[in-house]
């Protein structure tokens, strides 16, 4: 029989916020997949040290390109889904071959998670789980003891990816925002905050729960660039309950 395909959140990056039932499949599964860049030990497999499997397979799913193609190239598009057409065909082999694989995704599966890319191939011809996890954005806001929404507040999240006038153009008038994908993208977030009034109220978290973790008011952001593991937060309007 084919083996089941597990994807498994395994939270914001603190080990200790992974799931019981993660840590579970992640220490019995044969075959252990994950994403990394080139050259990279990939976060997800760092979170999981020490609790796989001695004799457990690594099926390592390196990235053909993180930033050097913009998303906006008609080349990303094809070139990532060739990409995520190979990695699907490299775990449907063990699948084939009757082990259970362990997909590791940092944060939430189904939450900008690129193992959905794989689930979304796989998940109709094989048995698969899903677990979840503990989202990165919930990990940066408890981190920063900042409580997000409150009341009936309404909680927009955005992909720091937009131009800064879509991004002006949804955070104004909301009641609480999270900015995913900030990177590079700092600039142009914190430009969109301002037009958007909302620059005073944000919070700049970067490695949320890991080592080097890094939480300051968006106002006295330094220009310094920020890494792969940094988030936007803007907490509700605080009504008195």
């Amino acid at each position: 029989m084919a083996g089941t395909l597990f994807t498994v959140g395994l939270g914001p990056g603190d080990p200790e916020l992974m799931t019981l039932k993660a840590a579970r499949i992640v220490g019995s599964a044969p075959v252990i997949a994950f994403f990394a860049k080139r050259g990279r030990n990939g976060h997800a497999r760092s979170i999981v040290e020490g609790r796989t499997r001695a004799d457990a397979e690594e099926l390592r799913l390196e990235y053909p390109f993180t930033t050097e193609v913009a998303l906006e190239d008609p080349r990303y598009a094809a070139d990532i889904g060739t990409f995520y057409e190979a990695c699907a065909a490299q775990v449907a082999a063990r699948l084939d071959a009757g082990q259970d694989v362990a997909l590791l995704c940092e944060g939430d599966p189904f939450f900008y998670g690129s193992s959905m890319y794989l689930f979304d191939r796989l998940h109709g011809a094989y048995r698969s789980e899903v677990v979840p996890g503990v989202s990165g954005m919930s990990g940066c806001w408890t981190q920063a003891r900042t409580p997000i929404t409150h009341g009936d507040d309404v909680l927009t999240v955005l992909p720091g990816t937009l131009d800064e006038d879509t991004l002006a153009a949804r955070l104004s008038g909301c009641d609480a925002a999270v900015i995913m994908k900030v990177g590079r993208n700092l600039p142009k977030i914190h430009a969109a905050l301002t037009r958007a009034g909302l620059a005073q109220r944000a919070i700049y978290v970067e490695r949320g729960t890991m080592p080097g973790e890094r939480i300051l008011k968006l106002a006295d952001w330094d220009g310094a660039a920020a890494p792969y593991f940094s988030i936007v937060l803007v907490p509700g309007r605080q009504r008195a309950r």
